[in-house]
Parts: structure tokens; sequence; C-alpha cells
């Protein structure tokens, strides 16, 4: 046989040995890898549904595979293992039939719609909130360099013809997650786009006396319903009002930060970020537990909060979603509504082009004796949460600009 090496034969063995030797470190390097896709999410099943791990050393993460929900978060090392979407196992009184069930669970996205299809909509096979959460999430990237885990989806939306993608990114000694996505026209035509994001609260983060909601707006209005369709609603409908103070059904003043013990019932409120603001922000606090959820937006993608209380029987709930319209309706209601409080409703979906948002949460034990937020700001790489009344400020590391 032929020697194919024109080198002596030392030669070509000590060749040899250096390729086998380089490509040997080259394997090692791909299996001990931080980018590894294995080492950054992990397989698990939570509250019967099949989901993605993700963490670091402040927080973890379940994503849901079939919707991309954020269906549990929890704090690392934490003994009670509190999620501000629900933890049914420790509400034990609540038959199970009625605790997270169906797939508007979690934080979930509402993308392309929010709220009910018109009825030609729902002819045509269009759902309740779009289509993201319905369908199956692909997994298109894990990966982690620098103390960074970045994790990043993609999912089809075959009736509106759309493309949606998201990303997370979880830097380790942060109790944030920052959350960048994309909806894709593949459409030769310009349409507008309803996007809500859609955090469902429930207990025990949610408790009756202890859980308080702030945002950083005041001009709101309640919601209309068609006559007859929302009995035990809580509120006035259509009636204009200046964050947190609503009209109640009754006539009385509802506060809309609380959630009262005792009081049964519904309601839905829009409340306008302050346009002075570039960031807004809402924030969800359990008092006596000390648990704070918050999340931080661009004002001009989500200019919209929206409070949904669903206060009956022991498994209440609580919607705190910022979107880009004040309620959840139809594409074709935004339109005609055009504007509200002078200010957009939808965003415009270019032909064969994308829009984008980002986003941060944060979850993490607040200090005691805070009882409210007053101020959320992003400052020098550090993430500021202020209770004047009490002068309690909660400090987070935010590497991450907004």
């Amino acid at each position: 046989m032929q020697n194919i090496c024109e080198f002596p034969i030392h030669q070509c063995s000590r060749k040899r040995a250096h390729v086998a030797l380089v490509l040997a470190s080259l394997l090692l390097a791909a299996i001990s890898s931080p980018s590894q896709t294995s080492s950054v999410v992990k397989d698990a099943n939570v509250y019967n549904r099949a989901v993605l791990l993700v963490g670091n050393d402040k927080l973890e993460v379940a994503i849901v595979k079939q919707g991309g929900s954020m269906l549990r978060i929890q704090i690392q090392g934490d003994p009670q293992g509190i999620s501000p979407f629900g933890n049914p196992e420790l509400v034990p009184g609540v038959p199970d039939n009625r605790k997270l069930n169906g797939p508007m669970v979690g934080h979930f996205v509402c993308v392309d719609g929010f709220g009910s299809p018109s009825k030609e909509e729902a002819a045509a096979g269009l759902a309740m909130h779009g289509e993201a959460y319905l369908q199956p999430w692909k997994l298109v990237s894990a990966e982690k360099q620098a103390g960074v885990a970045t994790v990043k989806f993609t999912v089809d939306l075959p009736k509106f013809q759309e493309t949606f993608a998201r990303s997370l990114q979880i830097v380790d000694g942060e109790n944030v997650i920052y959350i960048d996505s994309e909806l894709t026209s593949d459409t030769a035509f310009d349409r507008t786009a309803n996007w809500g994001e859609h955090p469902f609260l429930f207990p025990p983060f949610v408790e009756r006396g202890n859980t308080v909601v702030d945002v950083s707006g005041a001009r709101s209005k309640t919601r209309t319903y068609p006559a007859n369709t929302r009995p035990g609603t809580l509120l006035q409908q259509s009636q204009d009002f200046t964050w947190p103070n609503a009209p109640a059904a009754g006539g009385a003043v509802y506060d809309m930060r609380e959630t009262p013990a005792g009081l049964n019932g519904t309601g839905h409120t829009t409340t306008l970020m302050d346009p002075a603001r570039p960031l807004a922000w809402v924030t969800i606090l359990n008092k006596e537990r000390h648990y704070l959820l918050g999340y931080v937006f661009r004002r001009e993608e989500y200019p919209w909060v929206q409070n949904y209380m669903q206060y009956t029987g022991g498994w209440i709930g609580r919607g705190v979603e910022f979107a880009t319209q004040p309620f959840d309706l139809p594409h074709r209601d935004m339109v005609e509504l055009n504007r509200m409080f002078d200010s957009p409703v939808y965003r415009w979906l270019p032909a064969k082009s994308k829009i984008a948002t980002r986003f941060l949460l944060f979850y993490a034990k607040s200090p005691e004796g805070m009882t409210r937020v007053d101020d959320v700001r992003l400052e020098n790489g550090m993430l500021i949460v202020e209770d004047r009344a009490s002068g309690k400020t909660m400090t987070l590391a935010t590497s991450r600009p907004l």
C-alpha cells in the first residue's frame, strides 16, 4: 500500500499524533462546552405539562412546550416555592378541576389577537387570544456564555400567516429575565396587529387582603360588556376614572390596587401608561408573604395595562396584561376605536416585515414593611423599586438595558 505521507515516517507519526490530539481536544471542548443545550435547559413535567426548565442561581422558570407559557417561576432555594402563577398543591381546599386548567395559564402571549375573535374569524377557526399560546413551540437554540443563558423559540401561526419568535435571557446573579420577541408577517399587505402579554396570577401568591397591584399610569377606564353577559361584575361599565379608584357597581369607589377579603365577582379595567415615561411598569406584591413580581417594558410597544379580576371561590385570579390595546377585543373593534385617550390601540405589521418588543420581569423577596410600589426605574445597571410611604427600597442587579 502506498504511503501517502511525503515526509519521513517518524515525522508522519508525529503529525498524525498531533492531529489526533487536536481532534480529541475539540471533541472534549464540545462535550464540556457551557453552551451545550442539555446544560441550559432540562426536560420536566410541571402540573401535568411537558416543560423546559431554564434558570440561574436566583430563579428557575418552567416554559410549556405546547404554547410557550411561563407556567411557573420560583426563587432558587425558597423553602415555600411560591410561584406568582399559582401553586395548586398549596391550595388543597379548591377542587383540582378549577386550578390551572387549559392553555391560558402562567404568563402566556396573546398574538396575533387579544380577546375573542369576531364572528367571522371564529367561523374560520380562530380561537380567543390568537394562535401562539395554542401551538407547539420549537426550541431553536439554548446556550450559556459568560454567565448568560439564552434560550430561543419559534412558533408558526398558520391561520394568520405569521411567525412568532421569542428569546429569554437569564444572567447569573440576577433575579431578572429579559424577553425579546418578533412577529413576522408572511403576507404581501400591511395589517394591524393585536399583541398582549398575559400574566395570570393565582393563589397563594394572590391572596385576599394581602396582594396589591401598582402601575405607572393614572388615566383609566372600565370595560363595557354586552347586556346580561357578565353577571356579578364589580364595576360600573364604560366609566373613566383615575387609578386606582374605580367606580363600583353599587355606587361606591373600588380600590383597584387591593385584593379585598369577602368580595366575589369579576371586573376589568385598562390604564394608559404614563406618556412621560419611556419605560412603563406594573408590579404585584404579596405584602404578607413578601414576594414581589414586576414587569418593565417600553411604553411605545405596550401603552396599556389591563387589570382583570376573577374573585370567585377559593381559586381567585388576577390578570395584569400589558398590551397594544386597552381591552381584549377583536381586530375590527380596535380599528373602529382607532384611538383612546389620544393613544394608539393597535400596532401596524407591514407586509413581509416584522415588529419587535423587549421587556423584563423580576421576581424576588420584598423587604419587610414594603406595602406598595411607587416607582420602578433602571439606573446604572440596577433596578430600583421604591415604597416611599414606608421608606423601603429594593435594589436588584440588572445588567442588560431595555
